[in-house]
């Protein structure tokens, strides 16, 4: 019997999963300068798909959301016609998968933009302590253009329709990528929103931005298929808001409202977090959200089955550790050694090599 018996448990919540473990959306960069999905990307995702869930890479949802070499689209009818193969591939292994929707924000550069123009912010404040990966290798972040009022409904329409393509094409479910220092998590942290209009100052303003996508992806999906990420430790991208707490507990409550599929919550700490006071917790969160919460960032087989029994999570997002040991779920449950970490420098390759060729257990 395993040892780990709540975790590889099934759900049946609104999601219906064949176990409590997720493929975290990880940005591995294969999609090639066309932003298309391929087989090599179906591969990779199927070799995964013991998870329960599968939360694809971050998938741009306009040409102004890029911000990554090689990351995938869902912007135009070839790029979610491409997708139909790895959607395909994964179903044909028992998972479910939903699409992660992206915009870069602030953290895009003036090369992925049309006429090399500024990337768009709330704020014209530049990312300090690192750079832009660009196909001209790294290059300093630069002060982004705050974007105009009047421009932001359009930015809510991409999502929608980014939202509406990924339902064309199959997927189970979208997630609304609210973390890690991109567009909509520089528009609900104090540090990066400095706007006086109705998105900015107030709790209620900032996170106005987020509500208005989460609706208009609500006239295209069922509130069970669509999920959001948000990062409250996080310092990724130069985040790390001095009133984060007062800030997540209030994005939370308010998704609370509309029965999501699920909230996702970088709650580890692992690495890439802030130290502005005792971060935030699942069992924090789940004082003012009632619904399905994923754990994520960091988490061994072990911290997951606790997290999952004690009821401060009812999924678990591994990263790093299905990057280099695609058949996760069986060696959880034979209590098997993982693979060793890859080594990041593979992790962007543009190829198979640090993607598809890590050997299973049995291989």
């Amino acid at each position: 019997m395993t040892q780990v018996p709540h975790l590889l448990s099934s759900l049946d919540k609104g999601l219906s999963l064949k176990n409590r473990v997720v493929l975290a959306p990880m940005t591995r960069a294969r999609a090639g300068a066309e932003r298309i999905p391929n087989a090599l990307m179906a591969e990779y995702y199927a070799q995964r798909a013991n998870a329960g869930l599968i939360v694809t890479e971050g998938t741009t949802i306009s040409p102004q959301a890029n911000g990554w070499v090689h990351s995938p689209g869902i912007y135009t009818d070839e790029q979610a016609e491409a997708w139909k193969q790895v959607i395909s591939a994964v179903h044909e292994q028992g998972a479910k998968i939903f699409l992660q929707l992206w915009h870069t924000g602030r953290a895009s550069h003036s090369s992925f933009q049309e006429n090399n123009q500024l990337p768009v912010a709330p704020s014209a404040i530049k990312i300090e302590g690192s750079e832009a990966h660009t196909s001209n290798g790294k290059q300093p972040y630069e002060t982004p253009r705050a974007l105009e009022t009047a421009e932001i409904p359009q930015v809510v329409e991409d999502y929608r329709k980014a939202a509406e393509r990924a339902k064309q094409a199959g997927f189970d479910g979208v997630e609304i990528h609210g973390a890690n220092g991109y567009l909509i998590d520089e528009f609900l942290q104090s540090k990066t929103n400095k706007r006086t209009d109705k998105y900015g100052g107030s709790l209620e303003n900032r996170y106005r931005f987020l509500k208005e996508i989460v609706e208009a992806i609500l006239t295209v999906w069922d509130a069970k298929a669509v999920g959001v990420r948000l990062s409250p430790n996080g310092s990724f991208n130069d985040m790390g808001s001095t009133d984060y707490r007062e800030t997540f507990t209030y994005v939370a409550e308010q998704l609370n409202s509309y029965q999501l599929g699920y909230l996702h919550l970088l709650d580890g700490l692992a690495f890439g977090f802030h130290e502005l006071g005792e971060p935030m917790t699942l069992a924090e969160i789940k004082k003012v959200y009632d619904g399905i919460l994923i754990g994520n960032c960091g988490y061994d087989r072990n911290d997951a089955e606790k997290a999952i029994a004690q009821g401060d999570a009812e999924l678990i997002a591994f990263g790093r550790a299905y990057i280099s040991t695609p058949d996760l779920v069986a060696r959880f449950a034979n209590d098997w050694e993982l693979n060793p970490d890859a080594d990041m420098n593979v992790w962007y390759s543009f190829d198979a090599e640090g993607y598809t060729d890590f050997p299973t257990y049995q291989q």
